[in-house]
């Protein structure tokens, strides 16, 4: 089979490159595309050369053509982003100035990420569409996942959203739990960068209680809150809840820090110059630095799943039709999902409490709206976009949040010209 990967010229690349080689032997062809001819020739000779190394029977082949790319490819992974690392870095300071957080995927830095996001992954879906095999998957990585998932499935298409939240809390309790991770199975549930882990099973039984007792330390540390909250909430939130939770505290860390936009980008430089290394054929450790622990393990699973029909258990964005009562259906939620050649279907999930809904449905609401101002654009839409997020809500806030925005992304946003 083929797999096509936009934004193959990304540093992080080779770690999902990696992941195929060791993982998926079924690869015919996995053709990377990015307009960055200057990123794809380093990046493309060091994935093909990452497949020697493995032995793997497929071909690395990379384009800066998307539908040469893009045609007959089984399973499109989308992992663009549109601006860069510069962009990046603006949506983590200009936020700072209103006093809110700056985050590339929550509050108003992942609302210019989502209005930048939208518009160029749709286009690459409806190519898609004309071009790739018939049934063919999107994958979607590119944050903000759940706004950018819904678009996708808004406009008719076959894909799911992936995050990588879920498997490193599973590799993490398996670890603690002295078991394999195949063997946990979590009760994810929220949206994306908005989750909590409600039970990890093993063999049918809930062993979080027994981590929460004799680890909760531990964990609170991992995900940066104070133990109080995972007492509170009996469960472990991701690590973003960080930005709900202890946001004014967030904000302090922040100011005249550097951002992780620009420590990447640091990283990135080094990365390149190492993968131009001819004798270079296995990831790097630095690239561990650059974020997205698991997401090659995470990706070549949910694949495999979903060309394969074996029913395995993976946490996926898909729509909530019903399954969270509180939420519309056309909503996108991330739970832990049944996987086969039809798709992702959500277990289960036991009832959200108050703790967990109210919030939940409040940024449901924002992304909804964060959709409609990505497709038609408008400065009122992304006022009211900012207006119901719960970490602005405010108008004073929205409106100067709105201004900032625009002014930062001009060059990316035809209407706001």
């Amino acid at each position: 089979m083929k797999i096509a990967v936009v934004g193959g010229g990304s540093t992080y690349t080779p770690e999902l490159v990696d992941g195929f080689a060791r993982l998926f032997p079924d690869v015919r062809e996995l053709v990377l595309i990015d307009p960055a001819r200057e990123r794809l020739d380093v990046v493309g000779p060091f994935a093909a050369r990452i497949f020697n190394h493995y032995g793997h029977a497929g071909q690395v082949t990379f384009t800066t053509d998307l539908d040469a790319g893009l045609a007959d490819a089984s399973v499109v992974i989308i992992q663009l982003r549109v601006g860069g690392q510069q962009a990046r870095i603006s949506d983590e300071t200009f936020p700072l100035e209103c006093g809110c957080i700056g985050q590339e995927t929550t509050g108003a830095g992942g609302l210019a990420k989502a209005l930048r996001t939208v518009p160029v992954v749709l286009d690459v879906a409806e190519r898609a569409a004309r071009l790739a095999a018939p049934g063919a998957w999107i994958v979607d990585f590119t944050n903000p996942v759940g706004i950018v998932t819904r678009a996708l499935l808004d406009a008719g298409h076959r894909a799911v959203g992936l995050c990588n939240v879920a498997i490193g809390f599973q590799r993490r309790f398996a670890g603690m739990l002295g078991v394999t991770p195949e063997a946990v199975t979590l009760d994810h549930v929220g949206l994306n960068h908005l989750t909590w882990e409600r039970a990890a099973y093993v063999d049918g039984v809930d062993r979080l209680p027994e981590l929460m007792a004799a680890r909760r330390d531990e964990l609170a540390a991992e995900v940066e809150l104070p133990v109080d909250v995972l007492s509170t909430l009996d469960c472990v939130p991701s690590y973003y809840l960080r930005y709900f939770y202890c946001h004014d505290e967030v904000v302090r860390e922040e100011k005249g820090a550097q951002t992780r936009g620009q420590k990447v980008a640091e990283i990135e430089s080094t990365l390149l110059a190492m993968y131009a290394d001819p004798r270079l054929d296995t990831k790097p450790e630095l690239l561990s630095q650059r974020g997205g622990a698991y997401y090659s393990e995470a990706a070549v699973g949910l694949i495999a799943s979903l060309l394969s029909g074996d029913g395995v258990v993976h946490s996926a964005n898909v729509r909530n039709d019903g399954h969270l009562p509180f939420l519309p259906d056309e909503a996108v939620i991330e739970v832990s999902c049944t996987v086969d050649k039809d798709g992702p279907r959500p277990v289960p999930i036991a009832p959200v409490g108050p703790a967990q809904s109210g919030l939940i449905a409040h940024v449901s609401g924002y992304e909804q709206l964060a959709v409609e101002a990505a497709l038609l654009g408008g400065r009122s839409r992304v006022y009211a976009a900012m207006l119901a997020h719960p970490l602005i809500g405010q108008h004073e806030l929205a409106d100067g949040l709105t201004d900032r925005l625009l002014a930062a992304n001009g060059a990316h946003l035809a209407w706001a010209r």
